[in-house]
Protein backbone atom coordinates (compact mmCIF):
# COMPACT_ATOMS: atom_id res chain seq x y z
CA UNK A 1 0.00 0.00 0.00
CA UNK A 2 1.63 3.13 -0.60
CA UNK A 3 -1.04 5.06 0.60
CA UNK A 4 -3.73 5.23 2.93
CA UNK A 5 -6.36 5.79 0.97
CA UNK A 6 -7.62 2.53 0.88
CA UNK A 7 -7.94 2.87 4.68
CA UNK A 8 -9.80 6.01 4.49
CA UNK A 9 -12.27 4.51 2.22
CA UNK A 10 -13.10 2.16 4.67
CA UNK A 11 -13.45 4.28 7.28
CA UNK A 12 -16.24 6.42 4.96
CA UNK A 13 -17.65 3.03 4.17
CA UNK A 14 -18.13 2.17 7.85
CA UNK A 15 -19.53 5.76 8.83
CA UNK A 16 -21.86 5.66 5.96
CA UNK A 17 -23.28 2.52 6.80
CA UNK A 18 -23.43 3.83 10.47
CA UNK A 19 -25.63 6.55 9.13
CA UNK A 20 -27.43 4.75 7.16
CA UNK A 21 -28.38 2.82 10.30
CA UNK A 22 -31.24 -0.51 10.06
CA UNK A 23 -31.28 0.88 6.01
CA UNK A 24 -33.88 2.15 4.13
CA UNK A 25 -36.90 -0.26 5.11
CA UNK A 26 -36.43 -0.23 8.78
CA UNK A 27 -36.57 3.48 9.00
CA UNK A 28 -40.01 3.74 6.71
CA UNK A 29 -41.27 1.22 9.22
CA UNK A 30 -39.75 3.80 11.97
CA UNK A 31 -41.47 6.48 10.31
CA UNK A 32 -44.52 4.79 9.69
CA UNK A 33 -45.19 4.35 13.55
CA UNK A 34 -44.94 8.05 13.93
CA UNK A 35 -41.89 7.66 15.57
CA UNK A 36 -38.25 9.48 14.59
CA UNK A 37 -34.97 7.27 14.37
CA UNK A 38 -32.36 8.06 16.87
CA UNK A 39 -30.58 10.18 14.67
CA UNK A 40 -32.84 12.40 14.06
CA UNK A 41 -33.92 12.45 17.82
CA UNK A 42 -30.67 13.88 18.27
CA UNK A 43 -30.90 16.38 16.00
CA UNK A 44 -33.76 17.48 17.06
CA UNK A 45 -32.74 17.76 20.63
CA UNK A 46 -29.97 19.56 20.42
CA UNK A 47 -28.81 22.83 18.84
CA UNK A 48 -28.13 22.99 15.13
CA UNK A 49 -25.01 21.12 14.15
CA UNK A 50 -23.73 20.61 17.79
CA UNK A 51 -23.69 17.28 17.80
CA UNK A 52 -20.62 15.53 17.95
CA UNK A 53 -20.56 11.60 17.64
CA UNK A 54 -18.43 9.13 19.94
CA UNK A 55 -17.96 5.18 18.34
CA UNK A 56 -19.48 6.02 15.70
CA UNK A 57 -16.89 3.02 14.10
CA UNK A 58 -18.00 0.52 16.32
CA UNK A 59 -20.07 -2.35 15.66
CA UNK A 60 -19.41 -5.58 13.46
CA UNK A 61 -17.66 -5.90 10.58
CA UNK A 62 -17.41 -8.29 8.41
CA UNK A 63 -13.85 -8.95 6.23
CA UNK A 64 -12.58 -11.28 3.59
CA UNK A 65 -9.88 -13.20 4.00
CA UNK A 66 -7.40 -10.42 2.61
CA UNK A 67 -8.85 -8.08 5.83
CA UNK A 68 -10.85 -6.10 3.27
CA UNK A 69 -14.56 -4.91 4.87
CA UNK A 70 -17.03 -6.75 2.96
CA UNK A 71 -19.76 -5.33 5.65
CA UNK A 72 -20.55 -3.17 8.56
CA UNK A 73 -23.53 -3.33 10.72
CA UNK A 74 -23.22 -0.33 13.19
CA UNK A 75 -23.63 -0.55 17.09
CA UNK A 76 -27.15 -0.02 17.75
CA UNK A 77 -26.61 2.52 20.12
CA UNK A 78 -25.96 6.59 19.28
CA UNK A 79 -23.63 8.14 21.57
CA UNK A 80 -21.92 11.84 21.14
CA UNK A 81 -21.70 15.51 23.27
CA UNK A 82 -23.54 17.85 21.57
CA UNK A 83 -24.97 21.50 23.07
CA UNK A 84 -28.21 22.92 24.36
CA UNK A 85 -28.88 26.48 24.54
CA UNK A 86 -25.36 26.55 24.04
CA UNK A 87 -24.25 24.39 26.92
CA UNK A 88 -22.65 21.02 26.83
CA UNK A 89 -24.15 17.71 27.39
CA UNK A 90 -23.95 13.89 26.30
CA UNK A 91 -26.88 12.12 24.78
CA UNK A 92 -27.77 8.74 23.66
CA UNK A 93 -30.24 6.38 22.30
CA UNK A 94 -30.80 2.66 21.12
CA UNK A 95 -31.17 2.49 17.49
CA UNK A 96 -34.58 0.71 17.03
CA UNK A 97 -34.07 0.16 13.18
CA UNK A 98 -31.58 -2.29 14.35
CA UNK A 99 -32.38 -5.44 15.97
CA UNK A 100 -35.63 -3.49 18.00
CA UNK A 101 -32.82 -1.74 19.71
CA UNK A 102 -32.15 -5.03 22.06
CA UNK A 103 -28.75 -4.27 22.05
CA UNK A 104 -25.82 -5.40 20.62
CA UNK A 105 -22.04 -6.03 22.03
CA UNK A 106 -20.81 -2.87 21.01
CA UNK A 107 -24.27 -1.06 21.69
CA UNK A 108 -24.01 -2.41 24.71
CA UNK A 109 -20.85 -1.06 25.43
CA UNK A 110 -21.67 2.65 24.58
CA UNK A 111 -24.34 2.55 26.29
CA UNK A 112 -23.30 1.77 29.75
CA UNK A 113 -20.48 4.53 28.94
CA UNK A 114 -22.76 7.38 28.64
CA UNK A 115 -22.87 7.94 32.49
CA UNK A 116 -19.13 7.21 32.60
CA UNK A 117 -18.74 10.14 30.09
CA UNK A 118 -21.24 12.55 31.06
CA UNK A 119 -19.62 12.09 34.95
CA UNK A 120 -15.66 12.67 33.16
CA UNK A 121 -16.71 16.31 31.74
CA UNK A 122 -19.52 17.46 34.39
CA UNK A 123 -22.19 17.78 32.15
CA UNK A 124 -25.76 16.94 31.70
CA UNK A 125 -27.09 13.67 30.39
CA UNK A 126 -30.10 13.14 28.41
CA UNK A 127 -30.91 9.74 26.68
CA UNK A 128 -33.58 9.08 24.01
CA UNK A 129 -35.09 5.40 24.68
CA UNK A 130 -36.63 3.09 22.57
CA UNK A 131 -35.34 -0.43 22.98
CA UNK A 132 -35.42 -3.45 25.09
CA UNK A 133 -32.88 -5.52 27.12
CA UNK A 134 -30.75 -8.77 26.22
CA UNK A 135 -32.13 -11.52 24.17
CA UNK A 136 -32.14 -15.15 25.10
CA UNK A 137 -29.37 -15.44 22.43
CA UNK A 138 -26.79 -13.32 24.26
CA UNK A 139 -26.34 -10.93 21.60
CA UNK A 140 -24.89 -12.63 18.92
CA UNK A 141 -28.09 -13.65 17.28
CA UNK A 142 -30.38 -16.40 16.88
CA UNK A 143 -26.81 -18.56 15.08
CA UNK A 144 -24.21 -15.93 15.89
CA UNK A 145 -21.29 -16.18 18.56
CA UNK A 146 -22.30 -15.76 22.33
CA UNK A 147 -20.98 -13.16 24.03
CA UNK A 148 -18.61 -13.26 26.82
CA UNK A 149 -20.39 -12.56 30.16
CA UNK A 150 -18.51 -9.80 32.07
CA UNK A 151 -15.78 -10.33 34.59
CA UNK A 152 -16.53 -11.37 38.59
CA UNK A 153 -14.37 -8.16 38.90
CA UNK A 154 -16.14 -5.53 36.57
CA UNK A 155 -17.23 -2.38 38.38
CA UNK A 156 -20.81 -3.15 38.78
CA UNK A 157 -23.05 -1.25 35.21
CA UNK A 158 -25.27 0.82 38.03
CA UNK A 159 -21.92 2.30 39.61
CA UNK A 160 -22.01 4.58 37.20
CA UNK A 161 -25.14 5.53 36.80
CA UNK A 162 -25.87 6.24 40.73
CA UNK A 163 -22.34 8.44 40.22
CA UNK A 164 -24.04 10.46 37.52
CA UNK A 165 -27.69 10.96 39.35
CA UNK A 166 -24.81 12.64 42.25
CA UNK A 167 -23.20 15.24 40.30
CA UNK A 168 -25.05 15.88 36.54
CA UNK A 169 -28.95 16.44 35.51
CA UNK A 170 -29.81 13.11 34.12
CA UNK A 171 -32.96 13.70 31.99
CA UNK A 172 -34.51 10.28 30.11
CA UNK A 173 -37.20 9.82 27.18
CA UNK A 174 -39.65 7.11 26.55
CA UNK A 175 -40.01 7.22 22.84
CA UNK A 176 -41.45 4.16 21.87
CA UNK A 177 -41.23 0.65 23.65
CA UNK A 178 -39.00 0.54 26.57
CA UNK A 179 -38.53 -2.48 28.23
CA UNK A 180 -35.92 -3.67 30.38
CA UNK A 181 -32.68 -2.58 31.07
CA UNK A 182 -33.67 0.62 29.36
CA UNK A 183 -36.47 0.54 31.61
CA UNK A 184 -34.44 0.61 34.46
CA UNK A 185 -32.51 3.36 33.03
CA UNK A 186 -35.09 5.42 32.10
CA UNK A 187 -36.35 5.93 35.66
CA UNK A 188 -32.58 6.24 37.08
CA UNK A 189 -32.93 9.92 35.81
CA UNK A 190 -34.32 13.20 37.96
CA UNK A 191 -36.65 14.13 35.32
CA UNK A 192 -38.32 11.27 32.79
CA UNK A 193 -40.68 12.17 29.70
CA UNK A 194 -42.87 9.58 27.99
CA UNK A 195 -45.04 10.43 24.86
CA UNK A 196 -48.62 9.45 24.99
CA UNK A 197 -49.16 7.77 21.70
CA UNK A 198 -46.09 5.81 21.18
CA UNK A 199 -44.26 4.86 23.67
CA UNK A 200 -44.53 2.10 26.93
CA UNK A 201 -42.61 1.67 29.41
CA UNK A 202 -42.07 -1.95 30.89
CA UNK A 203 -40.28 -4.35 32.77
CA UNK A 204 -41.27 -7.24 30.75
CA UNK A 205 -43.39 -7.47 27.41
CA UNK A 206 -46.75 -9.08 26.59
CA UNK A 207 -45.04 -12.51 25.29
CA UNK A 208 -43.15 -12.57 28.60
CA UNK A 209 -46.14 -11.97 30.88
CA UNK A 210 -48.23 -14.28 29.13
CA UNK A 211 -45.55 -17.02 29.51
CA UNK A 212 -44.74 -16.49 33.38
CA UNK A 213 -48.26 -15.18 34.27
CA UNK A 214 -50.60 -16.70 31.95
CA UNK A 215 -52.49 -12.88 31.47
CA UNK A 216 -53.03 -11.51 28.33
CA UNK A 217 -52.38 -7.90 27.81
CA UNK A 218 -51.27 -5.52 25.31
CA UNK A 219 -48.24 -2.97 25.48
CA UNK A 220 -49.99 -0.11 26.26
CA UNK A 221 -52.08 -2.14 29.34
CA UNK A 222 -48.60 -3.07 30.70
CA UNK A 223 -47.31 0.31 30.73
CA UNK A 224 -48.99 3.16 28.56
CA UNK A 225 -48.91 6.58 29.16
CA UNK A 226 -52.44 6.36 30.92
CA UNK A 227 -51.12 3.53 33.43
CA UNK A 228 -47.84 5.62 34.11
CA UNK A 229 -49.02 9.03 34.29
CA UNK A 230 -50.35 8.19 37.92
CA UNK A 231 -47.96 5.47 38.82
CA UNK A 232 -45.12 7.59 39.53
CA UNK A 233 -42.41 5.68 36.98
CA UNK A 234 -42.85 8.89 34.80
CA UNK A 235 -42.20 12.56 35.48
CA UNK A 236 -44.15 14.22 32.82
CA UNK A 237 -46.69 12.53 29.84
CA UNK A 238 -46.28 15.09 26.03
CA UNK A 239 -48.00 14.41 23.16
CA UNK A 240 -45.35 13.76 20.69
CA UNK A 241 -41.58 13.32 20.39
CA UNK A 242 -40.89 17.28 19.41
CA UNK A 243 -43.05 18.46 23.27
CA UNK A 244 -40.69 15.83 24.54
CA UNK A 245 -37.54 17.72 23.74
CA UNK A 246 -38.98 20.76 24.60
CA UNK A 247 -39.68 19.74 27.67
CA UNK A 248 -36.12 18.38 28.45
CA UNK A 249 -34.44 21.08 27.43
CA UNK A 250 -36.41 23.28 29.35
CA UNK A 251 -36.03 21.31 32.52
CA UNK A 252 -31.99 21.26 32.06
CA UNK A 253 -32.75 25.29 31.45
CA UNK A 254 -33.13 25.45 35.53
CA UNK A 255 -29.96 23.10 36.67
CA UNK A 256 -26.06 24.23 36.87
CA UNK A 257 -24.07 21.56 34.72
CA UNK A 258 -22.54 19.39 37.71
CA UNK A 259 -22.92 19.96 41.61
CA UNK A 260 -19.81 21.87 41.64
CA UNK A 261 -21.86 25.36 39.96
CA UNK A 262 -24.73 27.08 41.12
CA UNK A 263 -28.22 27.20 39.48
CA UNK A 264 -28.04 29.39 36.52
CA UNK A 265 -29.64 32.49 37.28
CA UNK A 266 -31.11 34.64 34.74
CA UNK A 267 -32.06 38.42 34.42
CA UNK A 268 -34.75 39.25 36.37
CA UNK A 269 -38.05 39.52 33.95
CA UNK A 270 -40.51 39.95 36.44
CA UNK A 271 -41.05 43.15 39.31
CA UNK A 272 -39.87 41.84 42.42
CA UNK A 273 -42.52 44.06 44.67
CA UNK A 274 -45.45 42.74 42.78
CA UNK A 275 -48.75 42.16 44.52
CA UNK A 276 -51.77 40.61 43.28
CA UNK A 277 -54.83 41.38 44.41
CA UNK A 278 -56.13 37.82 44.22
CA UNK A 279 -53.94 36.60 46.91
CA UNK A 280 -55.86 38.76 48.75
CA UNK A 281 -59.10 36.73 48.40
CA UNK A 282 -58.24 33.13 46.83
CA UNK A 283 -58.22 31.87 50.25
CA UNK A 284 -62.11 30.76 50.88
CA UNK A 285 -63.07 31.86 54.50
CA UNK A 286 -65.40 28.99 54.70
CA UNK A 287 -62.67 25.97 55.79
CA UNK A 288 -64.46 23.13 54.15
CA UNK A 289 -64.46 24.92 50.38
CA UNK A 290 -61.34 25.00 47.90
CA UNK A 291 -59.06 26.96 46.11
CA UNK A 292 -56.73 26.47 42.84
CA UNK A 293 -52.94 26.60 44.66
CA UNK A 294 -51.57 26.95 41.64
CA UNK A 295 -52.93 29.73 40.84
CA UNK A 296 -50.92 30.81 44.02
CA UNK A 297 -47.75 29.60 42.81
CA UNK A 298 -48.13 31.82 39.26
CA UNK A 299 -49.38 34.66 41.15
CA UNK A 300 -45.73 34.77 43.27
CA UNK A 301 -43.35 33.19 41.04
CA UNK A 302 -41.75 34.61 37.96
CA UNK A 303 -44.39 34.79 35.37
CA UNK A 304 -44.72 31.91 33.11
CA UNK A 305 -41.74 30.29 34.51
CA UNK A 306 -43.71 27.66 36.40
CA UNK A 307 -42.75 24.17 35.13
CA UNK A 308 -44.68 21.34 36.57
CA UNK A 309 -43.77 17.52 37.05
CA UNK A 310 -45.28 14.47 37.81
CA UNK A 311 -48.87 16.42 38.06
CA UNK A 312 -51.18 13.26 37.54
CA UNK A 313 -49.00 11.26 40.37
CA UNK A 314 -50.09 11.79 43.43
CA UNK A 315 -52.03 14.94 42.97
CA UNK A 316 -52.10 16.02 46.09
CA UNK A 317 -48.39 17.21 46.06
CA UNK A 318 -47.82 19.76 43.39
CA UNK A 319 -43.88 19.88 42.63
CA UNK A 320 -42.22 22.65 40.00
CA UNK A 321 -39.59 24.09 39.08
CA UNK A 322 -39.97 28.04 38.90
CA UNK A 323 -37.23 31.26 38.92
CA UNK A 324 -37.93 33.78 41.46
CA UNK A 325 -36.48 37.39 40.41
CA UNK A 326 -34.51 35.59 38.25
CA UNK A 327 -33.14 32.47 40.24
CA UNK A 328 -34.06 29.30 39.69
CA UNK A 329 -36.11 27.39 43.26
CA UNK A 330 -38.09 24.16 43.62
CA UNK A 331 -41.31 24.67 45.16
CA UNK A 332 -43.81 21.94 46.40
CA UNK A 333 -47.21 23.05 47.68
CA UNK A 334 -50.73 20.93 48.99
CA UNK A 335 -53.14 20.61 46.38
CA UNK A 336 -56.37 21.02 48.88
CA UNK A 337 -58.53 19.60 45.84
CA UNK A 338 -57.00 16.28 45.98
CA UNK A 339 -58.11 14.23 49.56
CA UNK A 340 -57.43 17.76 51.06
CA UNK A 341 -54.35 17.74 50.41
CA UNK A 342 -53.67 15.05 52.55
CA UNK A 343 -50.01 13.45 52.40
CA UNK A 344 -50.40 10.42 50.76
CA UNK A 345 -47.98 6.73 50.21
CA UNK A 346 -47.10 8.42 46.91
CA UNK A 347 -47.32 11.70 47.87
CA UNK A 348 -44.33 11.24 50.31
CA UNK A 349 -42.56 9.74 47.90
CA UNK A 350 -42.88 12.53 45.47
CA UNK A 351 -42.29 15.08 48.29
CA UNK A 352 -38.83 13.02 49.26
CA UNK A 353 -37.87 12.62 45.61
CA UNK A 354 -38.33 16.43 44.83
CA UNK A 355 -36.23 17.52 48.43
CA UNK A 356 -33.21 15.32 47.76
CA UNK A 357 -33.52 16.57 43.91
CA UNK A 358 -33.65 20.27 45.19
CA UNK A 359 -30.53 19.31 47.91
CA UNK A 360 -28.16 18.12 45.05
CA UNK A 361 -28.52 20.59 42.71
CA UNK A 362 -28.53 23.51 45.39
CA UNK A 363 -32.26 25.04 44.71
CA UNK A 364 -33.82 26.95 47.72
CA UNK A 365 -36.48 25.76 48.29
CA UNK A 366 -40.05 27.14 49.06
CA UNK A 367 -42.80 25.49 49.81
CA UNK A 368 -46.83 26.75 50.16
CA UNK A 369 -48.66 24.32 52.59
CA UNK A 370 -52.25 23.13 53.08
CA UNK A 371 -51.14 19.99 55.01
CA UNK A 372 -54.12 18.33 56.48
CA UNK A 373 -51.18 15.86 57.82
CA UNK A 374 -50.95 11.68 57.04
CA UNK A 375 -53.57 9.78 55.06
CA UNK A 376 -55.21 7.71 57.46
CA UNK A 377 -57.42 4.41 56.31
CA UNK A 378 -56.81 1.00 55.78
CA UNK A 379 -55.97 1.47 52.54
CA UNK A 380 -53.39 3.82 53.48
CA UNK A 381 -52.02 1.80 56.11
CA UNK A 382 -51.38 -0.98 53.28
CA UNK A 383 -49.63 1.85 51.51
CA UNK A 384 -46.74 1.77 53.93
CA UNK A 385 -48.17 5.74 54.45
CA UNK A 386 -46.03 5.83 57.65
CA UNK A 387 -42.49 4.70 56.37
CA UNK A 388 -42.92 6.70 53.26
CA UNK A 389 -43.91 9.79 55.32
CA UNK A 390 -41.09 9.73 57.80
CA UNK A 391 -38.85 9.80 54.51
CA UNK A 392 -40.39 13.06 53.79
CA UNK A 393 -39.93 14.13 56.80
CA UNK A 394 -36.55 13.21 57.27
CA UNK A 395 -35.40 14.33 53.69
CA UNK A 396 -36.38 17.88 54.43
CA UNK A 397 -34.87 17.64 58.07
CA UNK A 398 -31.48 16.95 57.19
CA UNK A 399 -31.89 19.48 53.62
CA UNK A 400 -28.53 22.12 53.88
CA UNK A 401 -30.32 24.42 51.15
CA UNK A 402 -32.26 27.91 52.28
CA UNK A 403 -35.44 26.88 52.69
CA UNK A 404 -39.07 29.01 52.85
CA UNK A 405 -42.61 28.31 53.89
CA UNK A 406 -45.59 29.89 53.49
CA UNK A 407 -48.31 28.41 55.29
CA UNK A 408 -51.30 29.17 53.32
CA UNK A 409 -54.03 27.34 55.32
CA UNK A 410 -53.54 24.25 57.43
CA UNK A 411 -50.35 22.92 58.88
CA UNK A 412 -50.91 20.24 61.33
CA UNK A 413 -49.67 16.51 62.02
CA UNK A 414 -46.33 15.02 61.46
CA UNK A 415 -46.81 15.52 57.91
CA UNK A 416 -46.16 19.36 58.36
CA UNK A 417 -42.53 18.83 59.26
CA UNK A 418 -42.41 18.07 55.25
CA UNK A 419 -42.51 21.35 54.40
CA UNK A 420 -39.90 23.31 57.08
CA UNK A 421 -36.30 22.76 56.33
CA UNK A 422 -33.67 23.67 58.96
CA UNK A 423 -33.88 27.46 59.54
CA UNK A 424 -36.76 27.60 57.24
CA UNK A 425 -38.00 31.44 56.61
CA UNK A 426 -41.66 31.10 57.97
CA UNK A 427 -44.53 33.33 56.71
CA UNK A 428 -48.35 32.53 57.43
CA UNK A 429 -50.98 33.96 56.34
CA UNK A 430 -54.31 34.94 58.18
CA UNK A 431 -56.19 32.00 56.71
CA UNK A 432 -53.25 29.78 58.51
CA UNK A 433 -54.26 27.19 60.81
CA UNK A 434 -51.30 25.29 62.87
CA UNK A 435 -52.16 21.86 65.46
CA UNK A 436 -51.54 18.47 65.98
CA UNK A 437 -54.49 17.22 64.20
CA UNK A 438 -57.01 19.49 61.67
CA UNK A 439 -60.34 20.33 64.07
CA UNK A 440 -62.58 17.91 62.94
CA UNK A 441 -60.45 14.63 63.81
CA UNK A 442 -58.91 16.14 67.13
CA UNK A 443 -62.94 16.79 68.33
CA UNK A 444 -63.87 13.86 66.70
CA UNK A 445 -61.73 11.65 68.88
CA UNK A 446 -61.17 13.96 71.81
CA UNK A 447 -65.14 14.79 72.64
CA UNK A 448 -66.09 11.53 71.56
CA UNK A 449 -68.42 10.37 74.85
CA UNK A 450 -69.25 14.23 75.11
CA UNK A 451 -70.36 14.40 71.28
CA UNK A 452 -72.74 11.09 71.20
CA UNK A 453 -74.71 11.83 74.66
CA UNK A 454 -75.55 15.27 73.51
CA UNK A 455 -79.26 16.23 72.89
CA UNK A 456 -78.08 16.85 69.37
CA UNK A 457 -74.90 15.64 68.84
CA UNK A 458 -74.20 17.50 65.18
CA UNK A 459 -74.48 20.60 67.00
CA UNK A 460 -72.38 20.08 69.75
CA UNK A 461 -69.70 18.92 67.24
CA UNK A 462 -70.00 21.75 65.17
CA UNK A 463 -69.75 23.95 68.13
CA UNK A 464 -66.78 22.31 69.33
CA UNK A 465 -64.79 22.36 66.07
CA UNK A 466 -65.73 26.48 66.16
CA UNK A 467 -64.29 26.68 68.73
CA UNK A 468 -61.02 24.75 68.88
CA UNK A 469 -60.54 26.69 65.28
CA UNK A 470 -60.51 29.58 66.72
CA UNK A 471 -57.69 28.61 68.63
CA UNK A 472 -55.80 27.58 65.57
CA UNK A 473 -55.17 31.18 64.60
CA UNK A 474 -51.70 31.88 63.54
CA UNK A 475 -51.46 34.81 66.21
CA UNK A 476 -50.28 32.62 68.99
CA UNK A 477 -47.67 30.82 67.09
CA UNK A 478 -46.48 35.06 65.89
CA UNK A 479 -46.84 35.58 69.54
CA UNK A 480 -44.50 32.79 70.26
CA UNK A 481 -42.04 33.79 67.44
CA UNK A 482 -43.18 30.29 66.15
CA UNK A 483 -43.43 31.82 62.97
CA UNK A 484 -41.05 35.33 61.18
CA UNK A 485 -44.48 36.97 60.47
CA UNK A 486 -48.45 36.73 59.60
CA UNK A 487 -48.20 38.66 56.38
CA UNK A 488 -50.90 40.07 53.71
CA UNK A 489 -50.80 37.76 50.75
CA UNK A 490 -50.39 40.31 48.64
CA UNK A 491 -46.66 40.55 50.49
CA UNK A 492 -45.64 37.28 49.87
CA UNK A 493 -43.67 37.54 46.41
CA UNK A 494 -41.99 40.97 47.62
CA UNK A 495 -40.98 39.08 50.92
CA UNK A 496 -39.96 36.09 49.33
CA UNK A 497 -37.56 37.50 46.86
CA UNK A 498 -35.91 39.65 49.39
CA UNK A 499 -35.59 36.78 51.54
CA UNK A 500 -33.76 35.00 48.41
CA UNK A 501 -31.09 37.75 47.91
CA UNK A 502 -30.08 37.32 51.39
CA UNK A 503 -29.95 33.79 51.40
CA UNK A 504 -29.03 32.87 47.84
CA UNK A 505 -25.09 33.76 48.99
CA UNK A 506 -25.21 30.84 51.22
CA UNK A 507 -25.53 28.60 48.62
CA UNK A 508 -21.94 28.95 47.72
CA UNK A 509 -20.99 27.53 50.70
CA UNK A 510 -22.86 24.28 49.44
CA UNK A 511 -21.14 23.24 46.23
CA UNK A 512 -19.97 19.46 45.66
CA UNK A 513 -21.98 16.47 46.03
CA UNK A 514 -24.74 16.50 49.09
CA UNK A 515 -24.17 14.43 52.26
CA UNK A 516 -27.01 12.40 51.36
CA UNK A 517 -27.78 11.23 47.70
CA UNK A 518 -30.81 11.49 44.79
CA UNK A 519 -33.01 8.06 44.21
CA UNK A 520 -35.24 7.53 42.43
Amino acid sequence: MENWQERRDEIARMRQAGQAQGGEGAIARQHEKGRLTIRERVDALLDPGSFREIGSLAGGAERDEDGKLVSFTPANFVLGTGRIDGRACVVGGEDFTISGGSPSPAGLRKSVYTEQLACQYRIPLVRLHEGSGGSVTGGGGKTGPRALSAPVFETPRFASVGRALATVPVASAALGAVAGLPAVRLVSSHYCVMTRQTAQVLAGGPALVERALGQSVTKDELGGAALHEKSGVIDDVVEDEPAAFAAIRRFLGYLPQNVWELPPATPPSDDPHRREELLAEIVPVNRRRIYDMRRILDAVLDRGSVFEMGRRFAPGIVTVLARLNGVPVGVFANDCRHAAGTMTAGGARKARRFVEFCETFHLPVITFVDEPGFMIGPAAEAEGTLRAGASAVLAASLCTVPWATVIVRKSMGLAAAAHFGPGAYVLAWPSAEMGALPVEGGVAVAFRREIAAADDPAAKREELEARFAARQTPFARAESLSVHDIIDPRDTRPMLCAWLELARPLLDNLLGPTSFSYRP
